[in-house]
């Protein structure tokens, strides 16, 4: 049995599972529906009979039922050897009746081999104001089957989060009563837009004209997912560190890093309207690259986004090809202490204090082994004005940083984590829901404890 952190995950060798959610039922404890979508590769359902639940207990291809439920516990089975390969993940989630899921105390999913009842994994789930949410999801990797911990909510209930992954749901049908005459609405009126368009930030209007419609585009996701927490407006500093150790090369020569710095500035965009965000690199040593500015996106991620280079340690002379402003990565290193890069950012927020929160977006793939530091580094920043929330990008080994969710000691839960095994391979709007997660919580925990005004 393997117990799990949020965005963790591990194969799954089982031919058919056994997805079980547990709770302590009993006098004010709201009740919780499990159900489950399958989903193509495109993140969404194909038709309405995608979605699994008590009222459609069984998927037409018979690989997935809702397999009953007893006090305190709801059964989903997924047969994996029966899912055709049009179906690329299976979304296992839950949904609270009477009340949110900081109501339902002790909510854990559990993943049993279907056939031997062997538990293959647990997560423990935690939540606030959530009135439904993804557990987990079974998912297609390398010709076989993973599981992975997601803990993801919806204040907008079940039908939010329904129609999040394609579903159609119908508002019920009000009550019969006596017809009302309605005044025409005059025809040189048109009905107002269901939102504003985002607003530019300074420089966007200098991005090329495809850099610009994706930038766009994303940040109404990056709105999209805040809504969903009850947020669609709410102003952010945005801070990006980007792992720069060794084992982080292949990442940047293929572009990968490149692909989430460009998305990530839509959150920036969307938080913070001055069109500029603070950004370090890290490795051995961390080191402050200058000011992402929206409008020299393309240049900045040309000249910036690099690793350290592996040769030449002793020289004093530039590297070939250094550019004037460009951090020397050789000064950088190739190690992983991801405690001095805490530091400097912390030492950076005090220095230059605002009413607005921040929120620093970590990308490493893993290696941590200074976890006692991290540790400190992290509970002392849990009465500061900023949440963290690292992203492991598809290695292992991310010791402490896996572990912060369930750490007590800490007036506020101030550090989010999930790991992905191919980010590239993420859909836009699925990374925005990952990555802003837990912001939303810790904002009104911050607040509740006077952390924020």
């Amino acid at each position: 049995m393997t117990t799990l952190s949020k965005g963790a995950n591990i194969p799954v060798t089982a031919t058919a599972t056994r997805a079980v959610l547990e709770w302590p039922a009993g006098g004010g404890v709201p009740d919780v529906d499990a159900s489950a979508l399958l989903l193509g590769r495109d993140g969404r359902v194909r038709s309405d009979g995608d979605f699994v639940f008590y009222n459609q207990p069984r998927h037409a291809s018979g690989a997935v039922s809702h397999a009953g439920k007893r006090p305190g516990a709801d059964t989903v089975d997924v047969d994996l050897s029966a899912l055709g390969p049009e179906i690329d993940r299976v979304v296992l989630c839950a949904s609270a009746d009477g009340g949110t899921f900081g109501q339902v105390p002790g909510l854990r999913l559990r993943l049993l081999d279907a056939a031997s009842g062997a538990e293959l994994a647990r997560f423990e789930i935690a939540a606030a104001t959530e009135t439904a949410l993804v557990g987990g999801e079974l998912y297609r990797r390398a010709g076989g089957w993973k599981f992975r911990a997601v803990g993801q909510g919806y204040a907008s209930g079940l039908a939010g989060l329904a129609t999040d992954f394609g579903i159609s749901v119908d508002d019920a049908p009000p009550p019969a009563a006596a017809p009302v005459p309605v005044p025409p609405v005059p025809a040189q009126v048109p009905p107002p837009p269901a939102h504003a368009p985002a607003a530019q930030v300074p420089g966007e209007e200098r991005l090329p004209v495809e850099m610009r419609e994706r930038l766009s585009l994303r940040k109404e996701q990056v709105r999209v997912s805040l809504s969903k927490h009850g947020l669609p407006r709410v102003s952010a500093r945005v801070v990006l560190v980007l792992d720069a150790s060794g084992s982080m090369s292949g990442l940047y020569r293929r572009g990968t890093v490149a692909g989430v710095v460009e998305r990530m500035v839509a959150v920036a965009a969307q938080l913070d309207d001055d069109g500029r965000m603070q950004a370090w690199t890290f490795a051995s040593n961390a080191a402050r690259l200058p000011d992402l500015a929206i409008g020299e996106l393309p240049d900045w991620i040309r000249l910036h986004v690099r690793v350290g280079q592996l040769y030449g340690f002793g020289r004093r002379k530039p590297p070939k090809g250094h550019l004037p402003g460009q951090v020397d990565m050789r000064a950088v290193g190739i190690q992983n202490e991801e405690q001095k890069v805490i530091a400097e950012v912390r030492d950076f927020v005090r220095a230059h204090p605002l009413p607005e929160p921040t929120l620093v977006l970590f990308f490493s793939d893993g290696g941590v082994h200074r976890n006692r530091e991290i540790e400190q580094e992290l509970r002392a920043a849990a009465d500061e004005p900023v949440f963290w929330q690292f992203v492991g990008l598809g290695r292992s080994d991310y010791g402490v940083l896996e572990r912060f969710d369930t750490m007590p000691g800490r007036r506020v839960d101030n550090v989010g984590f999930f790991a992905v095994d191919d980010i590239e391979k993420i859909a836009d709007q699925e990374l925005y829901d990952r990555v802003l997660s837990e912001f939303p919580s810790w904002l009104r925990a911050a607040r509740q404890a006077g952390i924020l005004n």
